[in-house]
């Protein structure tokens, strides 16, 4: 049974987690807050960088550096503590170890290696376990590791910039800028939190994009994905110029480019579907094996019409800005419909003003 201070306990555990966004991947975004019987917070901390402690373990070492006694306590944390031995130790453990009474987790890990396990052992160990306070927040800030954990996919997050009238480019191509500099700027955000972002060969080619996170301060760059079939892209473009994973898909397999790539760094991968394209479903397997969570989409109308009739996106982050432009490049190349039966249908998740712009997270309804 969970009381309206273990709420705000948990909140202040999902604030933690909130901190860890540009940080943890591939891990989940973990935040815990360690109380005593009062109430009082002995410590807290957030999951930290992969291989380095996790939120429970930043929680223990912050009381004890605090000078608290954990013995008795109870441990508020955003997803169950672990119960297997990775780059770092079981938390469930170190929290028995630790002495504490009892924990309070917002969800289930998704993880087949904990699934239940981590609560498990901590019963076994005497502890009181409560699961589901505020599970629905702490699943949405991990929404693509469970995705990855549960289906082997990432999370596809499709990101368009857009006219009133649903354009995202002039019929030359002229695209900059329809939206304003608060969108592009929260744009970055997106791109930061994702583990990858996916652009295509027509976008290289037509705006030579660099596609890292530059107008919000990050940790980390997310890895770049291009799907180029024939591996068009040329040696001096500047993706190339950012430190970070670089991971061509193709769907014809050239020596001697494949060899020029992989010398500027690049890693590339075949994978080709019947049509003699690159197989998208199974390059979204093969970045979930990379450990990719959310995969961030950028990319022109082509591509975003292949991965939104292949059902590969779950939501679109569309910035839509207060013009209209008439005749232009729409969003995707969905190809024309007999009725409206055959429509791609989405639920609204959010609406927010940036800036001058909105806004909205549409998600593909199931």
């Amino acid at each position: 049974m969970t009381s309206p201070t273990d709420t705000a306990h948990m909140a202040q555990a999902l604030a933690l987690a909130q901190q860890a966004l540009y940080l943890t991947s591939p891990n989940p975004r973990v935040g815990c807050v360690i109380t005593s019987a009062e109430g009082v917070v002995l410590g807290s901390g957030h999951t930290q960088a992969a291989g380095q402690a996790h939120a429970e373990v930043m929680a223990l070492r912050d009381a004890q550096a605090k000078g608290h006694s954990v013995q008795g306590a109870t441990a508020y944390v955003t997803l169950e503590p672990c119960s297997h031995q990775g780059r770092t130790g079981p938390c469930c453990d170190a929290l028995v170890q630790a002495g504490i009474q009892r924990v309070v987790a917002s969800v289930q890990d998704p993880n087949p290696q904990v699934a239940g396990q981590g609560v498990a052992r901590l019963r076994a160990a005497g502890v009181q376990v409560d699961v589901g306070l505020m599970a629905d927040a702490a699943r949405e800030l991990n929404i693509g590791f469970f995705k990855r954990m549960q289906h082997g996919m990432p999370w596809v997050r499709m990101k368009i910039a857009a006219s009133l009238d649903g354009q995202t480019a002039l019929t030359n191509g002229q695209s900059q800028w329809i939206t304003h500099d608060a969108a592009r700027q929260d744009g970055h955000a997106w791109r930061a939190r994702a583990c990858a972002v996916l652009t295509g060969i027509g976008t290289v080619l037509e705006d030579d994009p660099q596609l890292d996170v530059r107008a919000v301060a990050t940790p980390r760059q997310p890895s770049l994905v291009v799907v180029d079939s024939r591996l068009e892209t040329p040696l001096n473009a500047n993706l190339f110029g950012p430190q970070r994973p670089l991971w061509f898909y193709a769907a014809q397999d050239d020596a001697e480019k494949r060899r020029a790539l992989e010398a500027q760094g690049a890693r590339v991968t075949c994978l080709a579907d019947t049509a003699g394209k690159v197989d998208l479903a199974q390059m979204l397997h093969d970045l979930a094996l990379r450990g990719v969570n959310e995969l961030h989409v950028e990319a022109g109308h082509k591509l975003n019409g292949s991965l939104l009739r292949a059902g590969l996106v779950d939501e679109l982050l569309v910035y839509m800005a207060p013009l209209l432009i008439g005749q232009g490049r729409g969003m995707s190349n969905l190809g024309p419909l007999s009725n409206l039966q055959e429509a791609l249908a989405l639920d609204f998740h959010e609406v927010t003003p940036i800036g001058p712009d909105l806004r909205l997270l549409a998600r593909i309804r199931r």
